[in-house]
């Protein structure tokens, strides 16, 4: 015997109809997951404000520049930076203001709380 819907059928359809597919749902995870790091999450707060190289966003937040390094390619992976070659020196930038609105909702959201 199957349990009891308590949703309205209706609902229930738009739900089913409305539903991101299997592909869209995983690529909000891994957008998701770009922004679940704390130093990425510092590096784009960075670079929301200036434009940088590796060493400046290694200075600036005080983090070795492997690990900038590394987080970088994590977010230009993820489409969350894009990139700007200056003679010798790559300078990183977020790719879209929707990466800083992303982030300042979730400030607003904590600021509610």
């Amino acid at each position: 015997m199957g349990q009891a819907m308590l949703l309205e059928q209706s609902k229930h359809q738009d739900i089913v109809n409305y539903m991101p597919n299997k592909d869209v749902i995983e690529s909000l995870a891994n957008y998701f997951s770009a922004f679940s790091d704390c130093t990425r999450l510092k590096i784009l707060s960075a670079l929301a404000i200036s434009k940088m190289c590796v060493s400046d966003i290694s200075m600036v937040l005080n983090i070795n520049q492997t690990t900038v390094s590394h987080q970088l390619k994590i977010l230009k992976d993820q489409g969350l930076l894009k990139c700007i070659r200056d003679g010798k020196i790559i300078l990183y930038s977020v790719a879209t203001p929707t990466i800083n609105d992303v982030m300042l909702s979730g400030v607003d959201y904590l600021l509610e709380q």
